[in-house]
């Protein structure tokens, strides 16, 4: 008995498939006000996301967009970065990135995103890397042009991209090793401690 194909297991859904009615989209880029711990590459890294998505992208629009980067808050895309993502969003804990539409009559009116430069582990500021951010930006830059979250692990769209999580190679690899060390450490430092103690109360 053949065995049947099974079908791609793999979506890619819309949020709309032809949000904006006229070409082409404006972009405002804001690198003006920007946190303290914003990097000045990452707008270089928005501009390759934008050329990313005019170039084809992940292959998943039914149109190709043109873009304008202006001068101007009253574009129909806004991007802007902040410090704490949580806080000024409301986002839950470890998203990197947040787009937000405005619709009315099935269209895009403008969409704003706020991108994050990074978060605090172990009390240590860790910034996003510029290989990170230009997958954050290729990603809310797939909202703003319709496309939803995939359930493909190596589309730009699954909601948890591997090159947005891996902000710090070395963490990320060796992290709970080096946790496991700092604990270690700890430990003997707090063995010897009580040892030095004992030891001149026994005198």
């Amino acid at each position: 008995m053949p065995i049947a194909q099974a079908a791609s297991e793999f979506n890619y859904p819309k949020i709309l498939d032809n949000p904006w009615d006229h070409s082409p989209i404006t972009v405002y880029i804001d690198n003006k006000s920007v946190p303290p711990h914003y990097i000045p590459t990452y707008y270089t890294h928005v501009q390759k996301a934008l050329n990313y998505w005019a170039e084809g992208g992940n292959g998943k629009l039914d149109y190709t967009p043109v873009f304008k980067i202006v001068d101007s808050e009253k574009a129909d895309i806004r991007i802007r970065w902040v410090e704490d993502l949580q806080k000024e969003q409301d986002v839950p804990p470890g998203v990197a990135g947040d787009a937000i539409p405005y619709i009315i009559d099935g269209r895009f009116i403008r969409i704003d995103i706020t991108l994050g430069v990074g978060f605090s582990q172990w009390g240590e500021w860790v910034p996003y890397t510029d290989t990170a951010m230009l997958a954050i930006a290729k990603h809310e830059l797939g909202h703003a042009l319709g496309l939803d979250h995939s359930n493909d692990k190596q589309d730009i769209m699954y909601p948890t991209n591997e090159q947005i999580n891996n902000t710090n190679p070395i963490l990320s690899k060796y992290g709970s090793f080096l946790l496991f060390a700092i604990y270690a450490i700890l430990a003997i430092a707090v063995f010897l401690s009580v040892s030095y103690i004992l030891g001149r109360v026994a005198k």
